[in-house]
């Protein structure tokens, strides 16, 4: 009996005592050898860890959605002796962790806090500038023309390529011939096939590049309706546009901050789902069938 409470400790420190093995640690070294239900009981405990350190092995596998064998065997996997082993193992570590917790939660120094309050604060408040004056009826126009074009170009460069890439991206689950602008090369050849039933949506902050007004200029001559996010009415290419929608990206603090944007655009986004209701399931059926013969993902 002495022995195996000596080795039980032995376990415990060498799994979780010890920082470089603590016990989401040795889940995830753990996780590619686990079966399913093993896997599934591990996604639980470690969402979950401070509450299932006083759960039996019952209710961790009504949770988690499988038998308590399964949440048994799981413990065995580990490499532990049993279920209550295992349970005093992650106790320890919800110890050890909120310890270590409390230990660490000295506030920052008032011009670190100060930091990252200024920070969060201008984006709340370029967000509820955004709201106040976004003009409802041109988002609803905006909607419809992006879902009944033939086709939509999608345009931003330098830092607002990152938005271009999501909002094109999140388009094409909902439609076809949606077309992202590259950094270079096609640029001639994609706005050539543009019609008067095309969309352009540009986006286009400080600083303002030459190229997109370029574009903007090139899409107008092809009849194509140019739909602008940028951060006032009167920019280069506002002044093309048909609709405009404006937000601030922070430019005055010295970093460019996409978060306004992508919600922006995000509104866009929702407003068309909405608008969509259920068209859009076919090719959203048609892309998960491809998504799962492709193996695209790993769950």
């Amino acid at each position: 009996m002495h022995h195996k409470q000596n080795m039980k400790d032995f376990i415990l420190q060498k799994r979780v005592g010890d920082v470089r093995m603590s016990f989401d640690q040795l889940v995830k070294e753990s996780f590619a050898q686990l079966s399913p239900g093993q896997k599934k009981v591990a996604e639980y405990l470690l969402q979950n860890i401070e509450k299932v350190a006083f759960s039996t092995a019952v209710q961790i596998g009504r949770e988690a959605d499988v038998s308590e064998t399964t949440v048994i065997r799981f413990a065995y996997a580990l490499g532990f002796g049993g279920f209550s082993e295992m349970q005093a193992a992650i106790q320890q570590h919800v110890l050890q962790t909120n310890t270590a917790r409390l230990a660490d939660s000295s506030p920052p120094s008032g011009e670190e806090q100060n930091l990252f309050a200024r920070v969060i604060e201008r984006d709340i408040a370029i967000l509820r500038q955004t709201l106040h004056q976004l003009n409802e009826q041109d988002v609803w126009t905006a909607v419809d023309w992006l879902l009944q074009a033939d086709r939509v170009l999608v345009v931003g460069y330098r830092a607002s390529y990152a938005a271009a890439h999501w909002f094109s991206f999140m388009l094409r689950m909902i439609r076809p011939d949606v077309l992202l602008l590259p950094f270079s090369g096609e640029t001639e050849e994609r706005i050539v096939s543009l019609t008067e039933r095309s969309v352009v949506l540009i986006i286009s902050f400080p600083r303002y590049t030459r190229q997109s007004v370029r574009v903007a200029e090139a899409c107008k001559r092809m009849g194509a309706r140019l739909i602008a996010a940028t951060d006032r009415l009167l920019s280069p290419v506002g002044r093309l546009s048909d609709l405009v929608f404006i937000t601030d990206i922070n430019i005055e603090s010295g970093q460019y901050s996409n978060a306004s944007v992508i919600n922006l655009l995000n509104l866009l986004f929702a407003a068309i789902t909405v608008k969509t209701d259920t068209r859009p399931q076919k090719r959203m059926k048609q892309l998960e069938q491809l998504y799962s013969s492709w193996d695209v993902f790993v769950e």
